[in-house]
């Protein structure tokens, strides 16, 4: 045999020998779903992740977490300040002191009237006890109160005025009680901003999802772009010496450097995405800006069938948006309630009973007291407003029909994403199997088009086209395997409820004192 042919083979021999060159190895450990790409990093800064982690991490740290939080702790001490206005409020006022010089006007002992330089200072104390009441829509009150005067001018004086005991009772309007309104809408507003932290948590879960994806994807990419350039540079090698021994023309000569100069930008363009998606992430999950992540492919799957009317069964009892379509469509009825309440006939009531008591001497006002009553209740009748009241119900009650229209509305489209996601979810099993059959055939197929090429079987471009299949493979099984986990978080999102384990989604809230 010619010696320049018995080194091409014995050439060939060392290429496809496996553990003789990197060549050789059966398949890159990032097309079986496990391989990271060199970062340039020690194992000391570079952070393993799984997606559990991430998951965790974001749960404690994101800004998507901070948001919920701050929005929860809001919406605690708005229900706390609902439910303080119905306890007893009390209240201790003072003037120390209301001191003045000034021409005041008095009427003499004659009837006539005339200016005075007055000089004087005012003092006061009260302490009241308010309370709302729920039943009836008005406010009944306790007061205490206690004044003195002093005229600094010729002749100085000094009394006080003393009013031990008063109680009353005030109600704005007999036909719209706002306090009812409030017991029913606003425990809704609180059991609504609950059910809203426990969503957006499972929010932050699929969000999580979907950027750990964006870099695993980028990751293998990154690792296939850089094993494809390996493979690549050792076949214009290869044909680098069979173009030498005449064994292939010039244009596949050309044509194989042409893809090794392809493979090159694919890797730089693979890194530029694989550090931006990494940033994106490692900003989202609150880590140190310097810190490198190499992922998880996620491997522990689970399949369950969901039934569209269990999830829409759980959905109607855990979601926050039923919660709002009650709240929603209440608040409209109150609209309606106050225009027919304070556009018609207005009753206004006012009842007050106490002692008092005044004098030169302190101890004067606290002696012989006098009692003091007060009754008036008013009415207001419209009798020509030009339809003022009479629009202002018919808009009251228009806003309450479109607001049952826009709730309906968006009941259906409510209820149509659950179907859609749950029929969906039913399909990730043997999406994600196909993918998974998929992604081995092209590997296999990949390896042997390869050795066929190396012995001269077959062309360059069934090569190219092979290794082609099997990057779009590989992709395909990362988007199913994205697929199955963003299907798997938003079932959970929209149901509130853990068809894995069949319980309710709970997310301890800490109380905030």
């Amino acid at each position: 045999m010619n010696k320049k042919y018995l080194a091409f083979y014995l050439l060939l021999a060392l290429h496809t020998v496996p553990g003789l060159y990197p060549f050789a190895r059966a398949q890159d450990p990032a097309l079986s779903g496990g391989g990271l790409p060199e970062t340039g990093l020690t194992a000391a800064n570079t952070l393993q992740l799984t997606l559990k982690d991430a998951i965790q991490k974001a749960r404690q740290a994101s800004p998507d977490y901070k948001r919920a939080i701050n929005q929860a702790e809001a919406s605690y001490w708005a229900f706390r300040n609902y439910r303080s206005r119905f306890l007893p409020q009390l209240s201790l006022y003072s003037t120390l002191p209301d001191y003045s010089t000034s021409l005041t006007k008095v009427t003499n002992p004659d009837g006539t009237e005339s200016f005075v330089r007055q000089n004087r200072s005012f003092y006061s104390l009260d302490m009241g006890l308010r309370q709302n009441v729920p039943f009836t829509g008005g406010t009944f009150s306790v007061l205490s109160n206690l004044e003195r005067l002093d005229i600094l001018s010729d002749p100085e004086t000094t009394s006080y005025s003393s009013v031990p005991f008063a109680i009353s009772y005030t109600q704005s309007s007999l036909l719209y009680n706002p306090y009812r309104w409030q017991q029913r809408i606003e425990p809704l507003r609180y059991e609504s901003s609950k059910r809203a932290f426990v969503e957006n948590m499972e929010e932050i879960s699929l969000e999580t999802t979907r950027q750990y994806f964006n870099l695993l994807a980028a990751q293998i990419q990154l690792s296939t772009a850089r094993q494809n350039l390996a493979n690549t540079d050792t076949l214009y090698q290869i044909s680098q010496g069979r173009y030498t021994l005449g064994k292939i023309a010039e244009n596949e000569l050309l044509q194989m450097e042409l893809s090794l100069l392809n493979a090159r930008n694919a890797v730089s363009n693979a890194e530029l995405n694989y550090q931006f998606t990494m940033q994106n992430l490692i900003r989202y999950l609150g880590l140190d800006r310097d810190a490198s992540l190499q992922l998880e492919v996620p491997t522990d799957t689970v399949f369950f069938t969901v039934s569209a009317a269990e999830a829409l069964a759980q959905a109607a009892d855990n979601r926050q948006a039923v919660i709002e379509f009650r709240r929603r469509r209440l608040q409209a009825e109150e609209e309606v309630a106050r225009a027919k309440g304070e556009n018609s006939v207005s009753i206004n009531l006012l009842a007050n009973f106490g002692l008092s008591q005044n004098g030169p001497k302190l101890s004067d006002v606290y002696h012989d007291l006098n009692s003091q009553q007060r009754l008036q209740l008013t009415l207001s009748i419209p009798i020509m407003d030009w339809g003022v009241a009479k629009s202002r119900k018919r808009m009251a009650q228009a806003n309450l029909e479109l607001e049952k229209a826009n709730i309906e509305r968006e009941q259906l489209a409510f209820e149509q994403e659950i179907v859609q996601q749950t029929a969906q979810w039913n399909l990730q099993r043997d999406l994600l199997a196909t993918a998974t059959k998929a992604r081995e055939t092209a590997i296999k197929r990949y390896e042997i088009t390869k050795q066929r090429y190396l012995i001269g079987k077959i062309s360059i471009t069934d090569l190219n086209l092979a290794q082609q299949e099997k990057d779009r493979a590989i992709e395909t099984f990362i988007g199913a395997m994205r697929n199955y986990w963003n299907s798997y978080h938003t079932i959970r999102r929209l149901t509130l409820y853990d068809f894995e384990r069949n319980d309710r989604i709970v997310v301890e809230l800490q109380e905030f004192d």
